[in-house]
C-alpha cells in the first residue's frame, strides 16, 4: 500500500492483515515448510511431530486444526485399522508456501546477521 492510498485499503480485514494472521502462530509457516520441503506436500501427524523439534503434540494438533480451518491444508482419513489421517497442502497452501520459502531462504542467506540479533526474552536461542 502506498502513502495516501484510500482508507479502505487499511481496514482491519485488509489482505495484508489477513496474511499476517496466518503467521500469528509461530508453527503455521514451519508446518507448511515441512510439509512442502520434507514430505512432498503430505504427511501424517506423527511424521510431522518427529520432523518439527520443539513442537508439542498438543500445539501440533491445534496448529493443524487452525490451518485446516484457514484452508491451507486438508485432512484425509484413510479407511484402515487403525484409522490413518494424512494432512495435505491445499491449492491455497501450495500458493502460500511460495512466499514462506522465500522468507526462509532469506533467513538462511542472512543467518550471520540474524545470529547477531539480541534474543527475545522468551526465545529458546542461546
Amino acid at each position: 500500500m502506498q502513502p495516501g492510498s484510500p482508507d479502505d485499503q487499511w481496514r482491519e480485514d485488509c489482505a495484508p492483515r489477513r496474511v499476517l494472521e496466518l503467521f500469528a502462530t509461530k508453527w503455521t509457516s514451519m508446518v507448511l515448510h515441512t510439509l512442502h520441503a520434507r514430505h512432498d506436500g503430505a504427511a501424517r501427524a506423527g511424521v510431522l511431530l518427529r520432523s518439527l523439534p520443539g513442537i508439542s503434540k498438543k500445539m501440533l494438533t491445534q496448529t493443524l486444526r487452525e490451518m485446516e480451518a484457514s484452508g491451507l491444508i486438508s485432512r484425509l482419513v484413510h479407511s484402515a485399522i487403525p484409522p490413518m489421517v494424512e494432512y495435505r497442502l491445499t491449492d491455497l497452501g501450495q500458493r502460500f508456501v511460495e512466499p514462506v520459502e522465500l522468507l526462509y531462504a532469506w533467513g538462511r542467506d542472512n543467518a550471520d546477521a540474524l545470529d547477531g540479533l539480541v534474543p527475545r526474552a522468551r526465545s529458546r536461542r542461546a
